[in-house]
């Protein structure tokens, strides 16, 4: 380690008791011992080796120094030992405001990151809740960078805090311009979001648009990140190295001035021009068009939300500060005797505004979700309006007895309903039709028989407590109800083939008797054809002539 302070702000140890001993702050150290460890007494009231500083003055200064080098109840230069300062007042002020715009936004986050409508592959829930995230992260760096530099003041050299705060104000500058970013592409998002709504075919997703929207995040936050890697990455140890004056101009302003700080700072301007161009990207798709430069400019202006007309402008602030301070040292956070007005009103102000804004317009703004919802009930209802269609009020239901009962199960509904289908509308206390119940259909057949119990007997009550076998069981009582003449033409039919299969000669016992041996049966009915398709004659045909003619009595006897 370089020592503290030059040879010229050495001075001599104060003589003691005897030539071995020195008196320090009313405590008596040996003088041997000291000089012994290359330790020397500075006029900033320090006593250091280069590796060790100790403070010289009462009550910090030690009570005894050891003959190994050890000192008893030394305090260490880079102790909180002074009051607190005006940078440390001010930052207090400052935490507390970031800290109040923390637990907002959080609100803010719920407030709009809650879901209301599927998911959909196009417009993921993330989208809108980074700028809720980003502004979390601005109100952690912010609180972290003001509290650390309460303790700037309050070192007696500065060490840890210093770059503390620094770092932490670097990373405040980039998460509020993540924060804007965000903002306005999810704007844009949302712009895109409406527009398709009604017709998902209005916009293509392989077109310039959607080519744009695709690439503008990515380069954004290509020169994002390489804002972070010309800041981070570094040695911040000279930073500190502003213990006297000669040490501040050889080693701390040419670090907070080289060449990284001033390219960042460019850097984190091309992210703003970024930023304005998405705005106008969205705003010349998804906005009504103007003609002409002029006009073009206007429409701009005009169409630019309130919220970004406030956001842009402060968020300008950012940059240019990053890039003046690069240049300016006076006026640096690194500087520990900066100018405490440049460093809060252009450092902090910025990003403390923008949290401000973005939450009073977080809770002005209602969510999309539910927005979407609203738009939709619009539109229905002007096509219900430009079709003619009146939809009934919500009494009417009630009068005309189409209010669902409390505790009615799926069947009672259907036996209900089928029951208006019939055109009796009194209410029954049995929760299913009497076998007396007729069912007309349609005007074609006004009525239809009954179905008879013991043809087709009603399923059994289902008293289980699974919900889907009794909605299997309600449906088939439904189903037997409504196409009871359907069952009722089917029978008429397997009566009718039987009676046919009836009809005609009786076969001859002697046949039944080979039948049930060996040779094949005989066709039903005379005129069958054998297997080589020759004409059986009959085995009695008196007995034809016996019968009674045949009655036909449909079509299907023909």
């Amino acid at each position: 380690m370089e020592p503290f302070l030059q040879a010229r702000d050495i001075i001599p140890f104060p003589s003691g008791d005897n030539s071995s001993d020195t008196l320090i702050g009313n405590s008596h150290l040996n003088l041997t011992t000291l000089e012994h460890w290359n330790y020397a007494l500075f006029t900033n009231q320090t006593l250091s080796n280069g590796s060790w500083c100790l403070l010289a003055w009462e009550p910090w200064i030690a009570d005894f120094v050891m003959p190994n080098g050890t000192f008893v109840n030394a305090t260490w230069c880079w102790s909180p030992v002074n009051g607190i300062g005006e940078r440390a007042g001010v930052s207090i002020g400052f935490a507390v405001l970031f800290g109040i715009a923390l637990v907002l936004t959080l609100v803010a986050l719920n407030r709009h990151g809650r879901l209301y409508l599927p998911v959909t592959t196009r417009f993921y829930p993330i989208g809108r809740r980074w700028q809720w995230y980003w502004g979390i992260v601005v109100s952690a760096t912010a609180v972290v960078s003001l509290f650390t530099a309460m303790d700037v003041d309050r070192y007696y050299l500065p060490e840890l805090p210093l770059i503390l705060t620094s770092f932490f104000w670097f990373l405040m500058q980039l998460g509020t311009m993540a924060q804007v970013w965000e903002a306005v592409r999810h704007w844009g998002s949302w712009m895109e979001r409406q527009f398709i709504d009604p017709d998902p075919y209005a916009l293509r997703d392989d077109d310039r648009r959607s080519r744009v929207e695709f690439y503008l995040p990515l380069l954004f936050y290509l020169f994002w990140w390489l804002n972070f890697f010309m800041i981070v990455p570094r040695n911040w140890t000279p930073i500190q190295h502003q213990r006297y004056s000669e040490q501040v101009v050889n080693e701390a302003i040419p670090t907070a001035t080289d060449a990284r700080f001033k390219a960042a700072g460019f850097l984190l301007f091309v992210c703003w021009c970024i930023t304005v161009f998405s705005l106008r990207h969205s705003i010349k798709h998804y906005r009504p068009r103007n003609r002409g430069l002029i006009n073009r400019f206007v429409g701009f202006i005009r169409m630019t939300p309130l919220r970004f007309k406030l956001l842009l402008p402060i968020a300008l602030v950012v940059p240019a500060f990053q890039e003046l301070v690069a240049w300016k040292f006076d006026y640096s956070p690194l500087n520990l005797e900066g100018d405490r007005a440049a460093i809060f009103a252009g450092g902090y102000a910025p990003a403390l505004l923008i949290m401000y804004i973005q939450i009073v317009f977080g809770f002005i703004n209602a969510n999309e979700d539910k927005e979407l919802k609203r738009q939709r009930i619009v539109r229905n209802q002007q096509l219900d309006q430009e079709l003619g269609i009146v939809k009934k009020p919500s009494w009417w239901a009630r009068v005309n007895g189409e209010v669902v009962v409390p505790g009615e199960s799926m069947r009672d509904q259907l036996v209900r309903n089928v029951r208006e289908v019939q055109g009796s509308s009194k209410p029954r206390n049995d929760a299913a039709p009497s076998p007396e119940d007729g069912v007309p259909m349609s005007p074609l057949s006004p009525s239809v028989p009954a179905m008879s119990p013991a043809t087709s007997p009603p399923p059994p009550v289902y008293t289980g407590r699974s919900e889907r076998i009794r909605q299997e069981r309600a449906m088939q009582a439904a189903a037997e109800m409504l196409f009871q003449q359907n069952r009722d033409a089917e029978a008429e039919r397997r009566r009718r083939a039987q009676d046919l299969m009836v009809d005609g000669p009786v076969p001859p016992p002697a046949a039944a008797a080979i039948t049930s041996r060996t040779v094949p049966p005989p066709p039903p009915y005379p005129g069958a054809g054998g297997r080589d398709g020759s004409v059986a004659p009959s085995v009695d045909s008196r007995l034809s002539s016996q019968q009674p003619p045949q009655q036909i009595r449909s079509m299907l006897d023909v």
